[in-house]
């Protein structure tokens, strides 16, 4: 048995789906554990690419059985969207490999009308969200007047409960934003067909999951967003509303500590980040437009363009303390390539002074200044190769020194988009 945390080591887009997907053979089960149809997590096998927000990315795997956890919030619509297209293609035969948690909380329509009501009455402050709803749903959930999976499946109880919630959320929409009240009798007959079509997936997804780690089975977690967009320790405001690091494996999933081996943090070759908020490597002239053109830097889930700078390195230790990693997996080297130099951010200088550790406050990082390592760059098209060793000295050379200065093995490099370009130092499901 071996259990490995996947977590994005940035803002998000890491690159996590193609990781996840080149490790989910090496599982039995792939759980998500928190997050909701905010991330997207995309994948290219054969050329045919695919792009999930809720169900796990194992789901391409045969046999593998892929858990949605307590700690994700669910949209049923893109849920069951996702479920029927995979079905389609043939690629979900057996309800059996998805399984849902009865305790995951519902998104509903009016925490998509919060959302977006409070982004356009935010103007220039709001915060980037997506517009999913994710933020209001997790509120609702912590003040203990949401709505979960297993409700769904209960014609009383869920009537009951938004019945009990409406009168509110209506006179916040329209006596505060002067949006359009939900229809409560429309949302309650929804419900009702979310928990009909629902009710083959759902399922105690802590119980199987402790009888697969009793039973010795090897378990992937699939950690959505990245460590700087976590409630606790990213940069807050301008952050999700879960906890994205990989201890929220363990409260997002339902399982104990003890039974974690080993933790993957996810990071871009450079660096990139969507919405607001500080990115102390952000270029907004011709380097960063080249960096979102070959990386095709737009959101899987928005379409949104990307920031794009250069990697930072300060964030990447941060990441190691905040996550316990025990290794990096680098996406994205081959979109360096063309480069005379490459930058590398090993520290910052803030109000005149050099750190080499991530700053507390928000008003600190959005004063940070890179300092610079410049790294002699390559010209050669990485993604035929298939060791380290094939690889240009220069481009060997950028690895090694992120290594060092991160101070954790860097056991997985991607060089292209497919499954196949990828380069394996070390697996991390066998140590």
């Amino acid at each position: 048995m071996t259990t490995v945390v996947a977590v994005g080591a940035q803002w998000g887009d890491e690159g996590k789906g193609k990781i996840v997907d080149w490790l989910a053979p090496r599982a039995d089960l792939v759980v998500r554990f928190h997050g909701g149809n905010n991330a997207g997590h995309t994948l290219v096998v054969s050329g045919e690419k695919t792009v999930l927000h809720v169900v796990p990315a194992g789901v391409l795997q045969p046999g593998t059985v892929n858990l949605i956890g307590p700690g994700v919030v669910v949209d049923p619509e893109v849920l069951l969207g996702e479920l029927d297209a995979l079905s389609a293609r043939g690629v979900l035969r057996d309800p059996s490999r998805v399984r849902v948690s009865g305790r995951a909380h519902v998104i509903l329509p009016w925490h998509q009308a919060q959302d977006l009501a409070r982004e356009e009455k935010a103007a220039e402050r709001a915060i980037g969200t997506t517009g999913r709803g994710i933020g209001p749903t997790y509120e609702d959930k912590v003040a203990r007047r949401g709505v979960r999976v297993a409700d769904l499946l209960d014609a009383k109880l869920v009537r009951e409960r938004i019945e009990q919630i409406a009168p509110a959320k209506n006179f916040e929409l329209t006596e505060y934003y002067r949006w359009k009240a939900v229809d409560v009798e429309a949302l309650v007959a929804k419900c009702l067909e979310w928990g009909r079509r629902l009710s083959p997936y759902v399922d105690h997804t802590g119980r199987i999951l402790d009888h697969a780690l009793r039973a010795g089975k090897s378990v992937l977690f699939e950690g959505a967003q990245g460590t700087f967009l976590d409630i606790d320790h990213g940069t807050y405001p301008y952050v999700t509303s879960s906890n994205c690091v990989a201890g929220a494996a363990c409260t997002g999933a339902g399982v104990g500590p003890t039974r974690i081996d080993r933790v993957l943090g996810i990071t871009k070759a450079y660096a990139t980040r969507v919405g607001g908020g500080p990115f102390p490597t952000e270029e907004t002239g011709a380097a960063g437009e080249r960096l979102r053109a070959a990386g095709a830097e737009f959101g899987a889930t928005t379409g949104r363009p990307r920031r794009c700078g250069w990697l930072d390195v300060v964030m990447l230790r941060e990441a190691v303390t905040v996550n316990g990693l025990t290794g990096l997996a680098v996406n994205k080297l081959d979109v360096l390539s063309g480069l005379t130099e490459v930058p590398v951010c090993a520290a910052y200088r803030i109000d005149g002074k050099v750190t080499h550790e991530f700053p507390m406050t928000l008003g600190e990082v959005a004063r940070a200044e890179p300092v610079y390592e410049a790294l002699p760059g390559w010209h050669e098209d990485l993604t035929r190769a298939r060791r380290f060793d094939d690889l240009p000295a220069t481009a060997r050379r950028y690895v090694d020194r992120i290594e060092a200065l991160v101070g954790v093995p860097i056991e997985i490099l991607s060089i292209g988009p497919g499954r196949d370009e990828t380069i394996v130092r070390s697996d991390p499901f066998r140590g």
